[in-house]
């Protein structure tokens, strides 16, 4: 009896748990799922004054190229052994020398030339001065005075002729030693000892040692960036010769070198709408020159270089990263409830790393600089300070 009990029981009861439950369901609050937002990086705007600065490249070449030549005639007897491409001189060093045999006879003889004209007119001087004392107490007539007269002058004339013949004799010895007439290094070379030159002949190409230049191609649009006077002639004041720095590959290490712009060619590249800037190197030795500095070179001819030239300044400038930059001229701005909205800008200059904005944008506001792909326009972030 207590068997066939039992069941029955346990079946009244969960019967009746279940009424109960069915009756009185226990009703949940509804709680609006989390939403994850955004982490992004942020930085206030701050305008600042800008330094412009354009790059280029270009290959330094020599400032100065000259053809040197003989200015007198005769064999040569002596060559400097740096005399061969490569060689340095300084300025005035003597480079070669021309047999001198025949200018020091011609020397000696001018000298004698011009002491016999001397004497000649002493004593002309002398004779006129005496007859002009006899020709004012009447002892000579006046023809005889007139002839001593034209005598003195011929001996002045003669005398005048030898000195001139005298000079140039010198300056023809002077001549035949062939000095450096600047700094310089010898590009190549086309004279042997022994060899007769004449009056002009080519002797050595050389090079300027003491500066050189950099054509540096600039776009028309980079030349409003310079602090210099546009549509100027000729080479500028020095006041407004921006400063350049340069720098090149040379011995597997990179090299430093400062220079100046100094002026801009005439005419216009159709190629590629850009002017020629000319950079000059003066006393070309690379940046820390000292004298334990044993990397210090002079910036060699026909060497690659990357410039940077300093440009003018501007005032109000908001210097971002140029991948803050979207839709060509927009740029996400976080407001005070931490959600983000495009803004227009006005972009001063694109470069390769940096974008400059003059415009559309306030001080303290702040600017998302993570590179986000899904943005829509009032999205709600969290703000991370850069």
């Amino acid at each position: 009896m207590k068997r066939a009990l039992l069941p029955i029981t346990i079946l009244a009861v969960a019967g009746v748990v279940f009424v109960m439950l069915v009756r009185n369901p226990e009703r949940l609050e509804a709680v609006a799922p989390e939403q994850a937002l955004t982490t992004v990086r942020v930085a206030p705007v701050e305008p600042r004054s800008v330094t412009m600065q354009l790059r280029s490249q270009g290959k330094v070449q020599a400032s100065r190229r000259v053809s040197l030549s003989a200015a007198a005639a005769g064999p040569v007897s002596w060559i400097s052994p740096n005399l061969v491409a490569g060689g340095y001189f300084a300025a005035g060093e003597a480079i070669l020398r021309l047999d001198s045999s025949d200018f020091e006879n011609a020397l000696i003889r001018g000298q004698s030339a011009v002491s016999q004209a001397e004497t000649d007119a002493r004593h002309s001087s002398t004779e006129l001065e005496r007859y002009r004392e006899l020709a004012a107490r009447r002892l000579v007539s006046e023809s005889q005075l007139q002839e001593l007269q034209r005598q003195a002058d011929n001996a002045a004339v003669r005398l005048r002729d030898a000195r001139a013949a005298l000079a140039q004799t010198e300056l023809e010895l002077k001549r035949s030693e062939v000095t450096a007439p600047f700094a310089t290094i010898v590009e190549s070379t086309s004279i042997e000892l022994g060899q007769h030159v004449n009056r002009g002949s080519a002797l050595a190409t050389l090079l300027s040692a003491d500066e050189v230049e950099v054509r540096l191609p600039l776009a028309l649009t980079q030349l409003g960036y310079l602090d210099i006077p546009l549509g100027h002639r000729g080479e500028l004041p020095e006041d407004a010769q921006a400063p350049v720095t340069l720098q090149g590959m040379f011995g597997g290490q990179l090299h430093t070198w400062t220079g100046r712009l100094v002026r801009t060619e005439a005419g216009i590249d159709a190629s590629n709408n850009a002017v020629q800037a000319i950079v000059r190197v003066d006393n070309p030795q690379s940046v820390g020159a000292a004298e334990e500095d044993a990397n210090a070179i002079p910036l060699p001819v026909g060497l690659y270089v990357e410039a940077t030239i300093k440009g003018k300044s501007v005032d109000n400038i908001v210097d971002l990263p140029r991948e803050v930059i979207r839709g060509g001229n927009q740029v996400l701005v976080v407001d005070t409830e931490n959600r983000m909205h495009f803004r227009e800008v006005e972009i001063l200059r694109l470069e390769s790393d940096r974008v400059l904005i003059s415009g559309g944008l306030r001080a303290g506001e702040l600017i998302c600089m993570s590179p986000i792909q899904a943005v829509v326009d009032g999205m709600a972030v969290q703000v991370v300070q850069q």
